[in-house]
């Protein structure tokens, strides 16, 4: 979808409708059914698969629109991997926040090794609200440090980083993890990667609005993210 064109021409339902239901399906652990029967007590019918369908197209979009206005992460980084189950597997997903528990960003991979690391921290880097870390902290996986020089080595990351492998010092991220796991707990489950790329995409970028990272709207001032939200997609709030 691009942003001259309407996201929402041929849906159904009315753009309101749509935005309102995908900013609660991401921010709350409230199954697709559950909010199926939130929307019907306002007197709204929608079916619990089209929610789903909805999740899918618009937390990327969402993403790309909130993302050029996200506040400046600071140079110390929290950097852990924790657990999804995609198709009845386990798979990592690795996250990052700063000192002050912003988050910084999320990949999602099939495998923990040197090449994932290097990728997060790649993909991390390319943000226009991060910059180079002064330190990076980490548990023991063994894939950090061998990551971090080879990026040092090839002039990708800072070469005076501090790597710091202090498990207590990541207790921050750590804590940032359970509010994933409660989201995911509360969907229909993930049967392809993609779907949980999209899904997670919309779960942190709505987590970066409600810790107030976004300029323009309050830390959990509901009212100021609708209508910041919807002026985004050339909707009336």
């Amino acid at each position: 979808m691009r942003s001259k064109r309407n996201p929402f021409k041929g849906r159904q339902f009315t753009s309101n409708v749509i935005l309102w239901a995908v900013r609660w399906s991401l921010q709350f652990p409230i199954s697709y059914r559950d909010l199926e029967c939130m929307l019907a007590d306002r007197g709204v019918s929608v079916d619990h698969t089209m929610l789903y369908r909805w999740i899918q197209a618009y937390a990327p979009e969402l993403d790309r629109r909130l993302r050029p206005h996200l506040r400046m992460t600071t140079g110390s980084w929290r950097v852990d991997e924790t657990y999804v189950k995609v198709k009845g597997r386990w798979v990592y997903l690795y996250r990052a926040v700063d000192g002050r528990g912003q988050a910084i960003d999320f990949l999602l991979s099939a495998k923990r090794d040197d090449a994932a690391a290097r990728r997060f921290f790649r993909k991390a880097l390319r943000q226009a609200h991060t910059v180079n870390p002064r330190t990076i902290t980490v548990g023991k996986n063994a894939a950090y440090p061998s990551a971090t020089m080879a990026m040092k080595k090839d002039g990708e990351l800072w070469r005076f980083a501090k790597l710091r492998q202090v498990k207590y010092l990541n207790n921050i991220v750590e804590q940032d993890h359970r509010r994933i796991k409660r989201l995911v707990r509360s969907g229909l489950g993930f049967q392809g990667f993609h779907m949980p790329r999209r899904t997670i995409t919309g779960y942190e970028i709505m987590a970066m609005v409600r810790k107030g990272q976004v300029a323009a709207i309050p830390a959990n001032d509901m009212p100021a993210q609708a209508t910041f939200i919807a002026g985004l997609f050339g909707v009336a709030g």
